[in-house]
């Protein structure tokens, strides 16, 4: 028997399978404009990854923001308590989770066992998330995958605002103004690192922090955090599938 979570989150949408021991496989797709669509797309193909007939399935979790959109699921969780789960499967030192996606960027405390005790949640505009970044990158006429490698070692230019709409003017201009792509990048990375720390500082951060959500890709950001943070921050390969298999996990047990 194996326990399946889905987690639909604005840009992607992710799926993980757990068999009670280990997270046995995963699968991502952008989310496009239907969350019911990419939801059972995604479930047919862990399902085909994980040679698992669907009666075999002990239960389906959805989570993110189009779980309501997934009308065959068992339940739906937050994605603040996947989120919590699934950082503490990865690593049990984790007292700290911070979650950076396409529309919203969110601060977890957990406890020694896991549990969710409190959390903060950006979600009112899309400064400091994904979003907030491919605009920039758009602007900068570079692949947002590019930013982490364009900023290291740039000096940062002065970004004042974090709204997206008055950011992307600023670096409109500072484009016209002969600024490198590097120091705008550099630029960039500081002033979501300063929003997250900001977010981070309202909820207090203890121990190992857990970065998660498709913004942990950037490297160069997680390196901005720890130093801002003054504590280890930590990612994974698996880091994107974090509310995923929190998900699975709870559906399993």
């Amino acid at each position: 028997m194996i326990s399946i979570g889905i987690d639909v989150g604005s840009v992607a949408a992710k799926a993980a399978a757990y068999d009670g021991e280990k997270i046995i496989a995963t699968a991502i797709l952008p989310t496009g404009w239907s969350p019911k669509a990419v939801g059972e797309q995604l479930l047919a193909e862990i399902l085909h990854k994980t040679r698992t007939p669907k009666e075999k399935v002990k239960s389906i979790v959805g989570t993110g923001y189009g779980r309501v959109s997934l009308s065959f699921i068992d339940k739906n969780i937050t994605e603040i308590t996947c989120h919590g789960k699934g950082a503490y499967y990865l690593d049990p030192k984790i007292r700290t989770v911070i979650d950076i996606g396409g529309q919203d960027s969110k601060v977890i405390k957990l406890d020694e066992g896991g549990q969710v005790v409190d959390f903060l949640m950006n979600d009112k505009c899309a400064a400091g998330t994904g979003r907030f970044l491919q605009v920039m990158a758009n602007a900068l006429a570079v692949d947002v995958g590019d930013l982490s490698r364009l900023a290291t070692g740039a000096e940062p230019a002065n970004i004042s605002s974090m709204c997206t709409v008055f950011a992307e003017s600023e670096v409109v201009s500072l484009v016209a103004e002969g600024s490198s792509k590097e120091t705008i990048a550099s630029g960039l990375l500081h002033s979501v690192c300063n929003k997250t720390y900001s977010l981070a500082s309202k909820i207090g951060v203890e121990d190992k922090v857990f970065f998660s959500g498709g913004v942990s890709r950037n490297q160069k950001l997680g390196e901005l955090l720890s130093h801002k943070l003054g504590t280890e921050v930590i990612s994974s390969k698996e880091s994107q599938y974090l509310g995923a298999i929190g998900a699975a996990i709870i559906g399993y047990r």
